[in-house]
């Protein structure tokens, strides 16, 4: 059903831009062909790009997904600029076709040889279609360009001070680098992995914390990519949740193995204590909400068994949204991922709608909500207004 929705999705866009951009700028004929073959190959190229990996399982080529996610962010920004300029199109078309009349009350008396009485408003309209269809095609080009530029750059380092109630002053200056949303897959591989372990490297965390979609396929067409994460270093180890995009891949357990074989611990509605000297706060991870679909839920009861409640909480869930079940049990920090801060802008505006928080840190009832960009990115490898991030958290106690 998801295929069938977004099939039709394109090609209603599709077919719009064949509207303004082929048919309202060209006359019938050689020219028309050829641009209208051009969109055409466009659409069997990203539709092959995104259904036939789902419908027969043969994993994603980097040949075909670059070109094929290129133009389905290209095609996001002609559509929208195309719709943005219809108000500007029409407003033009209408004080055009009010000077007509003045030009031919200005004209001599003399009656010239009569030219044909539709050519004149066809040059209009077709000239405004062009200007248009110049106009969003140098936009979109332009801002997919410095979109891409943007995600597959490095990512930004934030360093974000943290007052957590509770917390033992022994863990003043505690820091965490969270990370989310690093997609490997066919677009990212294993020198993104390797860029990113060397600045979370670099920053000299405490602890690290993936809070999810870390890849897109399986181990066998991603261990090696993965490979790198056996190299970050930090004083309390590397921790992990999943999130939804784990649970896209047929075995969701091999990639936990593989975790644990790269010295990543995954924690499975679970918790560890994290401690310095006779001081401690209780480290928490749960599933994301996508794990239902392989019984295998977030549980947030199973995950708080143990843990000192007169001590601070910090959870790990990669939706920002599972919010709402840890503020109603506590927690005093969420640590999640999954939004992309938007990635394409203005879509942040969909995301908004359903999540708590794009990105950074707010607070929800009295649970703290950090939410990353991701240091990676999904679909088309463009990020506009939401660049890519490494947050590293310092806590300080707030006493």
């Amino acid at each position: 059903m998801f295929i069938v929705i977004l099939s039709a999705i394109l090609g209603l866009m599709t077919v719009y831009l064949w509207k303004r951009l082929v048919k309202d700028t060209t006359a019938p004929g050689r020219v028309r062909w050829i641009l209208t073959a051009v969109l055409l190959a466009l659409t069997v190229l990203l539709l092959a790009t995104l259904v036939l990996p789902r419908v027969t399982g043969v994993p994603e080529a980097a040949w075909l997904a670059w070109p094929g996610y290129l133009w389905l962010g290209l095609l996001a920004y002609l559509f929208l600029t195309l719709l943005v300029l219809e108000p500007v199109r029409l407003v033009a078309w209408a004080l055009l076709k009010r000077a007509r009349p003045d030009a031919v009350a200005a004209a001599p008396t003399t009656t010239p040889e009569p030219a044909p009485e539709s050519a004149p408003a066809v040059n209009r309209r077709v000239f405004i279609a062009r200007a248009s269809a110049v106009a969003a095609g140098a936009a979109s080009v332009g801002l997919v360009a410095a979109g891409a530029a943007n995600a597959l750059g490095p990512p930004d380092l934030l360093r974000v001070p943290v007052r957590l109630r509770r917390l033992d002053p022994a863990f003043n200056g505690f820091r965490i680098a969270v990370v989310s949303d690093v997609h490997l897959g066919p677009l990212s591989g294993r020198a993104h992995t390797e860029r990113i372990v060397r600045m979370i490297n670099e920053a000299e965390p405490d602890l690290v914390a993936i809070v999810g979609d870390l890849v897109d396929g399986t181990v066998e067409q991603l261990g090696a990519a993965a490979e790198p994460l056996r190299d970050l270093n930090s004083r309390e180890g590397t921790f992990f949740v999943t999130g939804n995009h784990e649970y896209f891949v047929d075995d969701t357990s091999s990639w936990l193995r593989e975790l644990e074989r790269l010295g990543v611990q995954p924690l499975q509605n679970e918790n560890t204590a994290i401690r310095r000297g006779g001081a401690a706060f209780d480290l928490v991870g749960v599933n994301d909400i996508a794990g239902d679909s392989r019984s295998t839920p977030p549980d947030f009861e199973r995950a708080l068994t143990g843990v000192d409640l007169s001590g601070p909480t910090v959870l790990l869930a990669h939706q920002p949204v599972q919010v709402v079940d840890a503020a109603a049990r506590g927690v005093d920090l969420q640590l999640s991922g999954h939004t992309h801060g938007g990635q394409m802008w203005p879509f942040h505006y969909v995301v908004g709608a359903v999540q708590p928080s794009l990105a950074g840190l707010s607070t929800v009832s009295d649970t703290q909500l950090y939410v990353s960009r991701g240091a990676g990115f999904w679909g088309p490898p463009v990020r506009v207004g939401a660049p890519p991030d490494i947050s590293v958290l310092t806590l300080q106690s707030d006493a």
